[in-house]
């Protein structure tokens, strides 16, 4: 909800009311290409604005729920449709906000409007099975029924896709929803709440409130009116979150960090694998859970893999995303940028050789901007800090190997286990990778950082709480199976 053209204030959506919180505060969401403009003003929340919040999403779960299922999907089939109609819009605010580039923004939104109807489409779609009961007058099956009033906590590098890939299927299984998006993207979300306004849900089946993780991240993690909790983060706010729920029997689903490798055999198709680990390590500047972080070469090409590597870094353009031509936009905040540079000082204090960038981009054009240069080491050893915990950015550990087993040796040599990728014209390589690789989303001549919505996603190891979301999956974390039994 703005209330000025030039720097446009937002508000919480409480039950299907825009309403300032309770605090009075407000919280700037700043441009990192431009990090003197503001995007918009975003509500500092108090506990006072989230307990309205979820009585608003528990007063509206009962009518919410006895709805047909077909009923729901049809006003996630026209926020699909309004989305659509906004998607320059939508796209324009999160490139502002977080920095990725405008065509990933584009493409971010569009994906997010698909993913509103494949869940509109579950409403149509089985939710139980007929079982054979061992008395024979009698009729035994089993239903799916919903949590109830739903938490979502959401970060900021895809600020479309992950609140609509938790609040869709949330919403078409019959729950109510409480959305936080992360600060640095609340502007994004507010959007995405107009959307689903416009489309007509009842007051009260989706709300947002924004603030901080600290208040209201961990006031959803402990709020007994909530009955499940979806986050995606960071390991250690994961992780607390996951206590909170479970000190209190709440169900929560956690996606968390990744390390993810590419192996490239000797038999690879160099010029597809070096355009997948750049598209994969260094777009949307690498914040990407699902990232390429570990570059794990066979020796014999090695020297050639890494000469074509470094000259196709060198052809990216870096920049504002709203711009023509620039491939790799800023880091999000002051915050993340801090964080990759200090793990680039790291990676030369332990020695791993620098073959590339290192450093905040120095011309004049950049010098409002959070950027960092797209960077490369070689001589990295599994031992070191960038080859062992997430850097979430444009950030490529090279790694030399004499085998497909080193090799997989060294990629399930980490706490995590997202996704992972291997390049190989080999049928038996490709057959040991899926076979051995511990990773929740494993890839082959593709990219690691690819996810499509029907497919389920989630991590093994560190990286998740051992569910998965996205696709046919979801139905398991949203809804609780009920078994009836009839007899005449």
């Amino acid at each position: 909800m703005s209330t000025s053209q030039a720097s446009p204030t937002y508000l919480n959506f409480i039950g299907g009311k825009w309403i300032p919180s309770h605090t009075g505060e407000i919280d700037a969401s700043l441009n990192p290409a431009r990090k003197h403009e503001v995007v918009g003003y975003v509500q500092q929340s108090s506990l006072e604005d989230l307990n309205q919040a979820v009585q608003a999403a528990a007063d509206a779960q009962k009518a919410w729920r006895q709805l047909a299922g077909s009923v729901r999907g049809d006003y996630l089939y026209k926020a699909a449709s309004l989305l659509e109609q906004r998607l320059d819009e939508v796209a324009t605010a999160m490139t502002k906000e977080m920095g990725k580039t405008f065509t990933e923004a584009k493409g971010e939104t569009a994906r997010g409007a698909a993913i509103l109807r494949y869940y509109a489409g579950e409403g149509m779609r089985p939710v139980g099975d007929v079982i054979p009961s061992t008395d024979s007058e009698a009729l035994m099956f089993t239903t799916r029924v919903p949590l109830g009033v739903v938490g979502i906590i959401t970060p900021w590098n895809f600020p479309v896709a992950i609140p609509l890939w938790k609040m869709a299927p949330a919403l078409v299984y019959g729950n109510t929803v409480v959305i936080k998006p992360a600060s640095e993207t609340g502007v994004t979300c507010s959007l995405l709440m107009e959307c689903f306004e416009e489309a007509g849900l009842p007051p009260g089946v989706v709300n947002m409130v924004t603030g901080s993780g600290s208040v209201i991240g961990r006031g959803i993690a402990e709020h007994s009116g909530i009955q499940g909790i979806s986050f995606t983060g960071s390991n250690s706010v994961g992780k607390s979150i996951g206590q909170a729920a479970l000190a209190r029997g709440a169900k929560y689903q956690l996606e968390m960090g990744g390390k993810n490798p590419v192996i490239v055999a000797e038999d690879a198709n160099l010029e597809l694998a070096v355009e997948a680990t750049v598209s994969g390590g260094l777009r949307s500047t690498g914040q990407k859970c699902t990232a390429t972080s570990r570059v794990i070469v066979h020796e014999e090409i090695y020297e050639q893999f890494k000469r074509l590597l470094l000259n196709r870094i060198k052809e990216i353009r870096v920049g504002d995303g709203m711009l023509d031509g620039v491939w790799m936009g800023p880091c999000a905040n002051e915050r993340q940028h801090r964080t990759v540079l200090a793990y680039i000082r790291k990676g030369i204090e332990e020695g791993a050789k620098l073959l590339c960038g290192g450093g905040q981009t120095q011309a004049d054009d950049f010098a409002g901007g959070y950027f960092i240069e797209p960077t490369v080491f070689e001589n990295v050893t599994a031992n070191m800090t960038i080859a062992r915990e997430e850097i979430f950015g444009p950030v490529l550990a090279l790694m030399k190997v004499e085998s497909i087993e080193e090799a997989l040796q060294l990629a399930n040599d980490a706490e995590f286990g997202l996704s992972a990728s291997i390049f190989t014209s080999n049928i038996g390589s490709m057959l040991q990778f899926i076979q051995e690789m511990d990773a929740g989303l494993v890839r082959i001549n593709a990219e690691s950082a690819g996810v499509e919505l029907q497919a389920p996603f989630g991590g093994m190891k560190q990286s998740s709480s051992h569910s998965r979301e996205q696709g046919r999956a979801a139905i398991e974390f949203f809804t609780a199976v009920k078994t009836v039994f009839v007899k005449s």
